[in-house]
């Protein structure tokens, strides 16, 4: 690839399409970033992540083959997803930044009530979902990733907002509202294109 700048993934969450980076993709084209963001078929849900995981190992192998690095960027769902690559199916080997913006890495009270035979991909955020502990048991694997977790304090969706972040890594909260703010508002935007760039 003729930029300097390596190839981002951008993985969108649960009821969302690559539409949701549409602002973020602007700022970044502008810089010359190599921009990939797979649509990920959720169902609204009712997919299991695992298999979203493997949806997105066959895109960036197509796409990317199988050495180029990358660093990933997931909002909401989507962080989730890249964690079941980097860490269950060696995705951390190629992954020099993983960017999480409004995940829920120890799962979610907003999906707590939601029946795993109904909608199992809502289920797994479920706070103590077998996937949730699976991910924090063992994050040896993120641990050569340069991690950045960025969260909401007020989040509803990601409740409590505060608990966004990844076991590793560095944490910081975006004086934002609400959940879809952490990807829509331009200070939110401004702090994710300089996380991208930095080096």
């Amino acid at each position: 690839m003729s930029s300097c700048h390596r190839p981002l993934v951008l993985l969108h969450g649960l009821w969302d399409n690559p539409s949701v980076f549409s602002v973020l993709c602007k700022k970044l084209e502008l810089k010359e970033v190599p921009l990939f963001s797979p649509n990920l078929s959720h169902r609204l849900g009712r997919t299991p992540l695992k298999d979203l995981a493997r949806e997105l190992d066959a895109y960036i192998l197509e796409r990317l083959g199988k050495d180029i690095p990358i660093d990933l960027l997931g909002f909401s769902m989507g962080g989730v997803i890249g964690r079941v690559w980097m860490q269950q199916m060696g995705g951390s080997l190629r992954t020099h930044r993983f960017i999480s913006v409004g995940c829920p890495h120890r799962g979610t009270y907003s999906a707590q009530w939601i029946p795993s035979f109904l909608l199992p991909g809502v289920a797994e955020m479920k706070r103590g979902s077998c996937l949730i502990r699976e991910l924090n048991r063992d994050v040896s694997s993120l641990k050569e990733v340069a991690c950045i977790s960025f969260f909401c304090k007020w989040d509803l969706m990601v409740f409590p907002g505060w608990q966004a972040k990844l076991p590793v890594g560095i944490a910081q909260p975006i004086p934002v509202l609400t959940h879809r703010q952490l990807i829509s508002n331009p200070l939110a935007i401004q702090i994710l294109v300089n996380s991208v760039l930095s080096d």
